[in-house]
């Protein structure tokens, strides 16, 4: 039950007030004395659990005051005042029904526009005390339980947010400042590191990561992930060589792995920056790097596949000849598959690495080994692919091959002639047995 209290000269008498009409109209309005405005709280606020166990606890019941501005205290006052206001900031209202504590309700965001002013601004030393409250008063608001996401309901992912019914957070008018809040405090100047990381902790990180799962396109879409890893593109750069074994497992177990979800596409470009750095830095990780590729490379998805083999072609530029001796057989079986593909975009991307100076370097030099895996590919390409770029491009490759080494593509050539002409053998005694077993039946 809320009551609204109202100041008044000494000796006059209370007077009642009605409570504005919505879904609990038993509500109590009353006036009494009081030295400023004020609402109480007769009734535990509503909160919703965190996703994980954290230790913060929702405020207990009591009052939430029209409180001066901090600002307009003395600071010996500003203390007391700073976390009164946090813990008007702590509760959490039902916004589902919008008729309902709507006073209230913006007197919390008020009090939170104050506090993101504040800590923008820097106007005020937090000390830890108030830096511990504040990250407690952030942790109420923002961890919560997400409603069941809509594959979970249907059975289907990806869907196009576009095409279905969006889930929007009735709360977001304050959730979207307790995040302004918690990154203006995060990328102040003035916060001290040491404090922020014993209230910034792991758990609080894993808390977070797991709002990333809301499909509320306001708070956060895709997990994040394009974000997060915009930011480590950076960290990644910084990097010493030469580099720590932990990076090169971060490397391995996190970053590689992330080429796998259907939806690398939305984060691609910011994974793929990521990776390249690791190799520009250490270009022993090539061939890890590359053989992580393979074993996550798309078998069914065209547009996948073009995403790996540009960024295939990122890599290799930083690619020196040994690690490319490693990893060059299973590489380019993979190449002659991509070159025979009947999407003419993925053939084309993968004709595309003969206009790159280095890759054709590394081929040139290994030459023996490499044309002898796709000159089958090749060659059925020039033969029968139903596109007409592609053919034009498959001859250019083919003619930068001959000029390379006339003698080793003649050998190619005579290799291939011989085994189309023992197929061509087989696929005949297959048609005569075939018509021996017909005439036997009939």
């Amino acid at each position: 039950m809320f009551k609204i209290i109202k100041g008044k000269k000494k000796g006059s008498k209370q007077e009642a007030i009605e409570p504005p009409p919505g879904p609990n109209p038993s509500s109590d309005v009353t006036v009494n004395h009081a030295s400023r405005s004020a609402i109480v709280i007769d009734q535990q606020p509503i909160v919703r659990p965190p996703l994980t166990t954290i230790s913060t606890s929702p405020p207990q019941p009591g009052v939430v005051e029209i409180l001066p501005m901090l600002k307009d205290v003395p600071v010996a006052d500003r203390h007391v005042l700073f976390l009164k206001k946090l813990q008007i900031c702590s509760y959490i209202f039902d916004f589902t029904d919008t008729l309902k504590n709507t006073m209230e309700k913006e007197i919390k965001k008020q009090n939170l526009l104050e506090l993101v002013e504040l800590v923008q601004s820097g106007s005020s030393k937090m000390n830890e005390i108030m830096q511990g409250e504040m990250i407690k008063m952030i942790s109420l608001n923002i961890f919560r339980c997400l409603p069941p996401q809509a594959h979970e309901n249907t059975g289907t992912e990806n869907l196009d947010p576009e095409e279905d019914d969006m889930f929007l957070d009735p709360s977001w008018p304050h959730l979207q400042v307790v995040y302004e809040l918690l990154l203006r405090y995060v990328v102040s100047s003035d916060t001290d590191t040491k404090v922020a990381k014993r209230y910034l902790n792991h758990s609080f990180v894993l808390n977070l990561l797991d709002l990333f799962d809301t499909e509320d396109p306001r708070e956060q879409r895709h997990p994040g992930i394009s974000e997060l890893l915009e930011i480590l593109g950076s960290i990644i750069n910084g990097f010493a060589v030469p580099m720590k074994e932990e990076h090169k497992l971060f490397l391995s177990r996190a970053l590689i792995p992330l080429h796998k979800p259907k939806s690398v596409n939305l984060y691609h470009q910011q994974l793929s920056y990521c990776v390249t750095q690791f190799v520009e830095k250490d270009y022993k990780l090539a061939d890890i790097v590359i053989k992580g590729l393979l074993k996550y490379w798309p078998v069914t998805n065209c547009g996948k596949e073009i995403l790996f083999l540009g960024e295939l072609e990122e890599v290799l530029d930083a690619t020196q000849p040994v690690e490319f001796q490693r990893v060059m057989l299973p590489l380019f079986t993979r190449i002659g598959r991509c070159i025979n593909s009947t999407h003419f975009q993925v053939a084309e991307r993968a004709l595309f690495l003969w206009n790159n100076e280095r890759v054709v370097t590394l081929i040139a030099q290994n030459r023996h080994m490499i044309l002898p895996i796709i000159f089958e590919s090749l060659e059925k390409n020039i033969q029968g692919h139903w596109n007409q770029s592609i053919n034009e491009l498959t001859t250019n490759v083919r003619r930068m091959f001959i000029e390379m080494d006339p003698d080793l593509f003649e050998e190619c050539q005579t290799r291939y002639m011989d085994k189309e002409a023992m197929v061509n053998e087989k696929v005949k005694q297959r048609e005569l047995t075939w018509k021996k077993l017909e005439s036997i039946a009939s």
